[in-house]
């Protein structure tokens, strides 16, 4: 059985993750302005096959070497969380109010310190889970979500956040032997594999516009997961997770000088809990390195 390091070192983790909400509130911007000529079918499989794309430089310079893997039921579970929760957040956008389907997208770091905890038996403290909660306050005070948030439909979102949630901690457990490239190879594998099987009936034409915009959501989306899985491979979960709530304030802050959609009182209260949350996810200090498994 061999044994591997698995880092903590929250600061760099904590930039790198700050850097892909970045990157994923870019995504939200090119996926708007796309979705409103192209179902959501379209443009769930083009940001899953342009990640394919991504690495085929990487294949013909290195060959297939460094994506060999003795973990492919892992890859293949990640997937299966990843693409669900992508899926489910979808139902909830078009099942469900704008602000509450935000709410279940910034959710999921409420669930990963205990999902962390129960599945990698890291560490789970007070101080981690008052910062993961400053933090989704302010996300409910940037959403402002209606009565709907307790409806049936709702489900999806809470299924949403807790698929999204073990994806996060799946990605955690293969760092120790699988590099951030190879688990977003697979990622975008097998996601690419799958979400194919709708365009059999949901298939539509495209023009060269709305070909530039998916290839350009593709593109930022395989880099967004690119640092988001490099940083949760330096840091546990619980201690940056709240720098993924970042995103809500880069959207908004994108939303204000592209659609001039002016934030309110209650969403500039609300984003700064989330930046206090995230300079004490920041400041947190690193432990020592754990050695783990890589049969978890």
């Amino acid at each position: 059985m061999v044994e591997a390091v698995r880092l903590d070192q929250p600061r760099r983790g904590a930039a790198l993750l700050a850097t892909s909400a970045l990157l994923f509130a870019i995504m939200g911007v090119l996926i708007r302005e796309v979705s409103e000529t192209v179902n959501n079918e379209t443009v769930v499989f083009f940001r899953n096959l342009v990640g394919v794309f991504f690495f085929l430089p990487m294949i013909a310079y290195r060959g297939f070497g460094p994506f060999r893997t003795k973990r492919l039921t892992n890859h293949f579970l990640r997937t299966f969380y990843g693409l669900g929760a992508m899926y489910c957040f979808f139902y909830a956008i078009a099942h469900l109010p704008l602000a509450d389907a935000m709410v279940f997208t910034y959710a999921a770091p409420v669930f990963t310190p205990v999902l962390a905890w129960w599945w990698l038996k890291e560490s789970l403290t007070t101080r981690m889970m008052s910062m993961v909660l400053l933090g989704f306050v302010g996300v409910l005070l940037v959403a402002k979500p209606t009565g709907a948030l307790f409806e049936a439909k709702a489900l999806a979102g809470v299924g949403a956040s807790l698929l999204a949630a073990c994806a996060f901690v799946s990605i955690r457990a293969m760092s120790n032997s699988e590099p951030a490239s190879r688990i977003v190879f697979y990622f975008s594998t097998f996601s690419a594999l799958l979400s194919s099987i709708p365009l059999l009936w949901a298939w539509q034409p495209l023009s060269v516009r709305e070909l530039g915009l998916l290839l350009a959501v593709g593109l930022v989306a395989t880099t967004s997961q690119l640092v988001m899985s490099k940083a949760y491979a330096l840091a546990p979960p619980g201690k940056i997770g709240p720098l993924s709530y970042l995103a809500i304030v880069f959207s908004g802050l994108f939303a204000w000088l592209l659609w001039n959609e002016m934030p309110g009182l209650s969403s500039w209260m609300g984003a700064g809990l989330i930046f206090a949350s995230t300079l004490i996810s920041m400041t947190m200090p690193a432990s020592r390195p754990k050695k783990a498994r890589t049969d978890v």
